[in-house]
């Protein structure tokens, strides 16, 4: 299994990031790609039109995401991955950090470069 964290600071507000990461209609705007949400505590998620899926496991309200999480590139063998997404105000908006854990071996590279081109540079163009 791999694992990574990565980090970006956006110009907006941690309270409004964390409400659109759970929002299907704002997480499919900054992502530019559908994603339909339950914001729910136990609520099913899926983004980039179905390419991800997941659970939300708990939720720490403005502060704090975890989440089960997969592509369709893990095979039916592969367990899910974990998703923590930290949302920290900074006095320039907020550094939001995702740790990534339990990501298939050979993998990690691969979503790395991911969220970094598809989360933070479309983020960074829709909040500024």
């Amino acid at each position: 299994m791999e694992s990574l964290i990565v980090s970006v600071e956006l110009p907006v507000k941690s309270d409004v990031l964390f409400h659109a990461w759970l929002d299907s209609a704002e997480h499919s705007a900054f992502t530019g790609s559908e994603a339909l949400i339950d914001p729910s505590l136990g609520g099913l998620f899926t983004a980039w039109e179905g390419y991800i899926s997941g659970k939300t496991l708990e939720l720490d309200p403005l502060t704090r995401i975890m989440q089960s999480w997969r592509t369709t590139e893990f095979s039916d063998a592969d367990a899910d991955s974990k998703l923590e997404i930290l949302f920290e105000p900074t006095s320039k908006g907020t550094q939001l950090t995702i740790t990534h854990t339990d990501i298939p071996d050979g993998q990690g590279d691969m979503y790395r470069e991911g969220w970094e081109e598809y989360y933070f540079k479309p983020m960074l163009e829709y909040f500024s």
